[in-house]
């Protein structure tokens, strides 16, 4: 497995995993952007509307892999509690929630 900077024989299961789910993570991210290059790109509007489709299943996979992050792993928990599905300012609420 590829990704590790540290010797792999100090990292225990857990620690393996959350190097997994974030590899995978980088990979569905990557995926999305490549198909959305390919959706604003393409003048075959069926073509756009399959490649449209596939990188939205990306992107549910890449929900998918954060969530799994936030149950395993306590400060994604708690970044996302902070930024997502709020109202506002972005760079304001880190000051709001140091209030």
């Amino acid at each position: 497995m590829t990704g590790y900077h540290e010797p792999v024989q100090l990292l225990n299961e857990k620690d393996k995993n959350i190097v997994r789910a974030l590899n995978s993570l980088k990979e569905e991210i990557e995926a999305i952007d490549w198909y959305n290059q390919r959706v604003v790109t393409s003048q075959d509007q069926e073509l756009k509307d399959i490649m449209a489709h596939n990188r939205d299943e990306e992107i549910e996979h890449a929900c998918m892999t954060i969530e799994w992050l936030r149950r395993n792993m306590p400060v994604w928990d708690e970044e996302l509690r902070t930024y997502l599905f709020k109202d506002g300012s972005i760079t304001d609420l880190e000051e709001k929630e140091n209030d």
